[in-house]
């Protein structure tokens, strides 16, 4: 093809073709523009206004920052705290809750199991070791006292030890249980008689006087004061200090449950002493508070710096109901008063018309402090039940319910 025919033939194909109007197709591409514009607004708005919603429901169910902000305010207290009652002599006191209603209280968990019995049939310790004591209660076999014992991982064991009456009835002290959980002692008439869980052995050592009713471990686990109403006595298992005897007399109290080591709270007429136990000194005055104390029951025990004991009081003006006699669980710490709680343990309340008052009340009398399940929770024995309080928190829980007449718990109730 010669190059001057090129032309013609282009401009004769090209007639055919319509020819286009720039100014419509710039006018419809600018209105597709415009509309995708709007749909990308509005999608942007929509997109908005769900994430706000969400938002909004995410904090109103607890989550997103509204949720973890921190408080404005300070808590009032730890996790199950529960406001006191009031104050009594500078002490914040709580109210437990009435006689009968143990059995619905949050339960603290421990070795002693839902219900502390008798055990039908345990093998003896020498075929059944405990490493932890958690209870120790008597049973009675040919006439004589037989030490129970319950381990930190709930199974028992008889002791092939024959344990006397005393004065007082069975050999059972609150306060038998070693710091270590391997030992256990039993006040006898003129003795003492200490049990090794370890190897099963037990050895009676003889003290001067008769009538010995309460023993009380120093943290030592080598000593222990062993106390009657009119002497008290610390005994030494194995070696000590230069000079140091077997049996160094003790102070004595009236009451055989004074002695006791680390502290004792004793006192009353109004003015409690909290008074320190030590090898070198004997015993120290720490600090003294003003408390309406008729009499003390049971044995004192201490977890740091505090010690609880439980008393009987006069009548409470800062109780919301009159009780003639409330009895009261102290923990009295060394920094004073406002360290220091106390846990009423009021009576059940009387019944309303047309109902039956319960069958078990808080007599004077039937209460007394057990020991410490830690640092914070003091264990107590209630009318048929052991209860826990939480000194830092006021909480109350059940522990176990007790078909046994008399325990003495270790550091294995901890499991």
């Amino acid at each position: 093809m010669r190059r001057e025919d090129v032309h013609p033939l282009l401009t004769q194909a090209a007639d055919g073709i319509p020819e286009p109007d720039l100014a419509d197709a710039a006018w419809n591409a600018a209105v597709a523009i415009r509309r995708r514009r709007r749909r990308s607004v509005v999608i942007a708005l929509v997109a908005v206004l769900v994430i706000g919603a969400a938002a909004a429901l995410v904090a109103a169910l607890g989550g997103g920052k509204a949720a973890i902000a921190p408080p404005t305010t300070p808590p009032s207290g730890p996790p199950g705290f529960v406001r006191p009652a009031g104050q009594i002599d500078g002490m914040d006191f709580w109210i437990a809750p009435p006689s009968g209603s143990e059995r619905y209280l949050d339960r603290l968990d421990t070795s002693l199991g839902e219900t502390l019995t008798l055990p039908e049939d345990p093998k003896s310790l020498r075929e059944a070791p405990i490493e932890r004591i958690a209870a120790v209660v008597l049973g009675i076999h040919s006439g004589s006292y037989e030490p129970l014992l319950l381990g930190n991982d709930g199974h028992w064991a008889h002791a092939d030890v024959r344990l006397s009456a005393i004065s007082t009835g069975a050999p059972l002290s609150s306060g038998a249980v070693s710091p270590s959980g391997e030992l256990v002692a039993f006040p006898q008439p003129g003795a003492v008689q200490v049990l090794s869980v370890i190897n099963s052995e037990a050895r009676e050592i003889s003290l001067p006087t008769q009538d010995l009713r309460s023993v009380s471990w120093l943290p030592d686990d080598n000593r222990l004061i062993v106390s009657g109403p009119d002497a008290a006595y610390r005994v030494l298992l194995d070696d000590g200090g230069k000079g140091e005897r077997a049996v160094t007399p003790v102070e004595p109290s009236g009451d055989p449950e004074d002695a006791t080591s680390p502290y004792q709270l004793s006192g009353s007429g109004g003015r409690v002493a909290l008074a320190g136990y030590s090898i070198a000194k004997g015993w120290t005055s720490h600090t003294a508070a003003q408390l309406p104390v008729e009499s003390w029951v049971g044995q004192t025990f201490a977890s740091g710096s505090t010690a609880a004991r439980l008393f009987i009081s006069g009548e409470l003006s800062e109780l919301p109901d009159p009780d003639p006699q409330p009895q009261v669980v102290a923990a009295i710490s060394v920094q004073g008063a406002a360290q220091s709680r106390l846990l009423v343990l009021g009576s059940s309340p009387p019944p309303t018309a047309g109902t039956v008052a319960p069958a078990v009340d808080r007599p004077p009398g039937c209460c007394l402090v057990l020991g410490w399940y830690d640092s914070n929770t003091v264990l107590v024995q209630v009318q048929g039940w052991v209860i826990s309080w939480g000194v830092l928190t006021g909480q109350v829980r059940r522990v176990t319910e007790l078909e046994v007449s008399g325990v003495a718990l270790g550091p294995g109730v901890r499991g």
